[in-house]
């Protein structure tokens, strides 16, 4: 079982992505929201009360940020993104449509079985976005492919509807066609334990939301200093040269 819950403060946007997630994953369970201010480590006892060994866990920060959570219960390891690019089911308006409760398939980047990191992470996905074989609360049908691709230094997160296109009685051509929803996950931290412990791997292209808008700001505040500096220094170019001549029987009929 996945606990799928986020904390308090999330927005519109963030929580329907929350409950997209949950409608994906059939074997996943539901909690109340959790106080900014408590410790990432309860979750551990949480999970455990509700009999989860996977937790999905959204963190919101300054109503405008998500980071993202995902862990094994209770040992780890566990690994934090920072979500960007996020597109719900209710944005996209796609043709798409999937079996409710029905298993994925999930299908990965090259890159998952070529560097240390993505191995891991490769290894957390299967365990918590594979939905057990005759679960319960699943049905016998693969419908729908999730897709984890590494472009850029991040993680997209893609989801595909499976269907046959039925050329002749003896020809079926199986496409995709894009459900939602979709997102984009940067790497930040992967941890030794569960929501705590040593650092696995610290990615050395993130940049932090705080730092990136404290950057376009500077950047903004030069581009307007540079701007008047520069119109100023046109007007007093423009005084020097067009700067009438004095004129010595301009004073005469006054």
């Amino acid at each position: 079982r996945t606990l799928v819950f986020g904390t308090r403060g999330l927005t519109t946007r963030f929580r329907h992505l929350l409950n997209d997630l949950r409608l994906l994953l059939p074997h996943s369970k539901k909690e109340v929201k959790m106080d900014a201010k408590d410790k990432l480590y309860i979750i551990n006892e949480i999970a455990e009360l509700k009999a989860c060994n996977s937790c999905i866990f959204f963190e919101a920060r300054k109503g405008q940020d998500l980071y993202l959570w995902i862990s094994r219960i209770p040992h780890g390891p566990s690994v934090k993104f920072h979500v960007l690019n996020i597109h719900t089911l209710d944005e996209l308006k796609l043709t798409g449509n999937a079996l409710r409760g029905s298993r994925p398939v999930l299908s990965f980047d090259a890159a998952f079985d070529e560097l240390p990191a993505l191995k891991l992470l490769k290894e957390i996905f299967i365990q918590v976005f594979g939905t057990p074989n005759r679960h319960p609360k699943s049905k016998p049908f693969v419908d729908h492919v999730l897709n984890f691709a590494y472009i850029d230094g991040k993680i997209w997160f893609r989801n595909y509807q499976m269907f046959d296109e039925q050329k002749t009685a003896r020809d079926a051509d199986l496409k995709l066609v894009e459900i939602g929803p979709r997102m984009v996950l940067n790497i930040v931290r992967i941890f030794d334990g569960s929501f705590c412990g040593a650092t696995l791997y610290e990615n050395p292209n993130y940049v932090s939301p705080n730092l990136a808008r404290h950057i376009r700001r500077k950047q903004t505040a030069q581009r307007q200093h540079n701007r008047s500096r520069n119109a100023k220094e046109l007007r007093r170019k423009n005084n020097i040269i067009y700067q009438p001549e004095y004129n010595e029987l301009a004073d005469v009929f006054a």
